[in-house]
């Protein structure tokens, strides 16, 4: 970051590294390519290292609102002063500056993750943070009932798996709205009750459930999961009206923040004036947290500019091979009538999305109108059939295919779905993620969008990451094509340059 922009942001993940992956070496020296000089300020966000026998930790450490602390250290022989504030602060801090009306007098912020679920009232900018702890492990307990209905978790010793309460998610969309038995109403209830850790979580202590190992296409799971779903919203709701000030806006983050279904709950709450969840709400934006955090430590105000394509570039590592593909100038007419005939284009613009969710840089795109198209993009991206396909939409035609038009670009929020005519889009439940796009904020998918219109009716399309199973975004022209030739994927968009498997 300088003078209050981020230049760039870089998750380990991203490149074809393995999801949720750690710092690589390529990824520093990336880092140091981009940036614009040696930096006066490192930040260094606070964790805890996996020794169970020693209270260890790794710089400020997890937990903790105490303001971070200052060293002095060199870079390169260059004297710089280390900052270091703790993971719970680095939410703070995240989501309060890159909230569209920062710097902000006053708010309450929520973070719940893995392991911390607790409300902030943010107050005087952020010289004062008073937390409200509500429940331990929000985002753990979530996962830990994927685990015990899925066979393949192990019965003791094994951590929540990260991927999993997106799943969850996905699954409790099946639920077909009756109440659960008491049986498993009883495990939901210990699930959220136990003052055990969920790290690991000993699922061997839930054998005589009816939940252990039932499944992940049980209908008792699906009705768990919905009633888990909202016993826990319900356990922070009432927390908040509790013990929280009326009509202030509400920040989230933490790895919940990526719950849509949440989200939607919380704008309908009816207890804050606005409700900002930012496109990294989970660890992905605890780097910018830590960064901001130090900003504001040496007087800066808390505000950021930012933009979520803050990624890194394409990588043109080199040319595809002139034998097997083609090369032309993009036309959106015609790829939005090859997408309507059934195919599926990978979409390559510009620098990669900070956070998750692919948002048109990083993204297989196909034609919403048929079942069939949720079917293949899971066949390619190697996805469990019961996990949706977002839509990306023209933001002005929100209302016509949507019962809230509300915008979001970033895809954090369920919104219902007004027709039978989008199968690939429209989740069991009748929900769908969607991606608002505007013109001037991304002109060339906007163009496609309007050209899809024009041919189909519907300024829609499916949008999902383009990536390897269980790694992140691809960013080099090696990767890609040799993706696309794997997948039979036939259609390669690289900016402007419209490549065609010959």
């Amino acid at each position: 970051m300088e003078d209050g922009r981020l230049i760039y942001s870089l998750e380990g993940e991203k490149d074809s590294f393995n999801r949720y992956g750690g710092v690589s070496a390529s990824l520093v020296l990336q880092a140091m390519d981009m940036a614009t000089g040696q930096p006066d300020v490192l930040a260094i966000g606070g964790w805890h290292k996996p020794l169970p026998s020693y209270l260890s930790q790794h710089g400020a450490g997890y937990f903790g609102v105490d303001p971070g602390v200052t060293s002095e250290g060199k870079f390169f022989g260059k004297p710089v002063t280390v900052f270091t504030s703790s993971h719970e602060r680095s939410h703070l801090f995240m989501v309060a500056a890159m909230a569209p009306a920062a710097p902000l007098r006053e708010c309450v912020i929520l973070v719940w993750e893995g392991e911390i679920g607790a409300f902030y009232h943010w107050q005087n900018y952020g010289e004062k943070i008073t937390p409200f702890h509500v429940l331990t492990e929000p985002g753990a307990r979530y996962a830990a009932l994927f685990g015990l209905a899925d066979p393949t978790f192990w019965e003791s010793g094994d951590v929540p798996r990260l991927q999993d309460a997106g799943k969850l998610m996905a699954l409790t969309a099946y639920a077909d709205g009756s109440e659960p038995r008491a049986k498993e109403k009883e495990v939901v209830d210990a699930l959220l009750k136990s003052e055990n850790t969920f790290y690991p979580f000993e699922k061997i202590s839930y054998r005589e459930s009816s939940l252990h190992n039932c499944g992940l296409d049980n209908p008792l799971l699906h009705t768990a999961a919905r009633y888990l779903t909202t016993r826990l919203f319900d356990t922070f709701r009432a927390a908040a009206e509790a013990r929280l000030p009326r009509g202030l806006p509400l920040l989230i983050s933490g790895g919940c923040g990526l719950n849509c279904e949440w989200n939607r709950r919380w704008r309908e709450s009816g207890l804050f004036s606005d409700v900002f969840v930012p496109p990294c709400a989970n660890d992905s934006g605890s780097a910018i947290g830590t960064a901001m955090d130090a900003a504001t430590y040496f007087g800066e105000p808390c505000r950021l500019e930012w933009n979520v394509y803050a990624g890194a570039a394409f990588n043109h590592d080199g040319e595809p091979d002139p034998s097997r593909w083609s090369a032309q100038p993009l036309q959106s007419e015609r790829l939005a009538r090859r997408l309507l005939d059934g195919g599926v284009a990978a979409w390559v613009q510009g620098r990669y999305e900070i956070g998750p969710r692919a948002l048109g840089h990083r993204s297989l795109l196909a034609s919403p109108l048929t079942a069939g198209a949720k079917d293949t993009l899971n066949r390619i991206k190697q996805r469990e059939g019961y996990r949706p396909i977002a839509p990306c939409c023209i933001a002005e035609d929100l209302g016509l295919w949507f019962d809230d038009p509300f915008e979001d670009p970033y895809m954090l929020h369920f919104n219902r779905v007004r027709t039978d005519a989008l199968p690939a889009v429209t989740h069991v439940d009748g929900t769908a993620r969607v991606q608002s796009v505007r013109s001037h904020e991304e002109p060339t998918l906007y163009r496609l969008l309007e050209s899809f219109r024009a041919v189909s009716g519907y300024g829609i399309l499916c949008n999902t990451s383009l990536n390897f199973s269980g790694y992140g975004f691809i960013n080099r022209m090696s990767e890609l094509m040799g993706y696309c030739e794997s997948k039979n994927i036939s259609d390669v968009i690289v900016e402007k340059t419209w490549y065609q498997y010959r």
